[in-house]
Formats: C-alpha cells, structure tokens, sequence
C-alpha cells in the first residue's frame, strides 16, 4: 500500500513545529534585529545549534529544539563556510540513523 503526500505529512510532519519556528524568528527579529545583518559575519548560527543541543539534553525543554531548527536555517541562508553548497546525497553518503534502525528496516529484517 502507497502512502499519500497527504498521509505521510498528516502522520510525520509538525505544522505546528514550524509556527513555533516562525514565532520565534519574529521576537528574535525585534530582540536582535535583522538575523541577515548578524550571520554570519557578528554571529556564528552553527555555534548556537551545539549549545541549545546541549540545553535540550539538559532540561528537555524543546523550545531549545526550536531554536536549534531556526539557527539551521539560519546556517542555511547565511553559512559561515565560504564553500557552503545543498548536495543532494544518496542513502551510500547518509549518516542513517543513530544508535538504531528504522520501523522499515524493522519489518523488511522480520520477514
């Protein structure tokens, strides 16, 4: 059986991740300004993903997963790396998945 586009995303996809995303881009828009005027030339987005990772693994708060989606965007639209490119890769290139195994994978190893 084929999943719809609809289905998958209704399913695996979180609107409402992305409107905390949105939010928190606009009141940092009025705390910092323009996030084009300070990445990556005054500040460095890569940097702060480690560091809200880190408060994640602390306090599980996930506004800091939030933050770390919104500064990968950042880093995305403003890369600190002058050589910085979106490469379509492969599953042979992909890091998978860490310390585990996907229900796919799950159920094609069952059978």
């Amino acid at each position: 059986m084929s999943e719809t586009r609809e289905e998958i995303l209704k399913r695996d996809f979180s609107e409402a991740f992305i409107n905390k995303m949105r939010n928190a881009i606009e009141t940092s828009h009025y705390k910092y300004g323009w996030a084009s005027k300070t990445y990556p030339e005054l500040a460095q987005a890569h940097k702060c993903i480690e560091q809200r990772l880190d408060m994640y693994r602390e306090t599980h708060n996930t506004e800091y997963l939030v933050d770390v989606a919104n500064f990968a965007m950042l880093e995305f639209l403003y890369p600190e790396f002058a050589d910085a490119r979106y490469t379509p890769t492969d599953s042979d290139k992909s890091c998978g998945l860490a310390g585990g195994i996907s229900y796919k994978e799950l159920m094609e190893n069952d059978r």
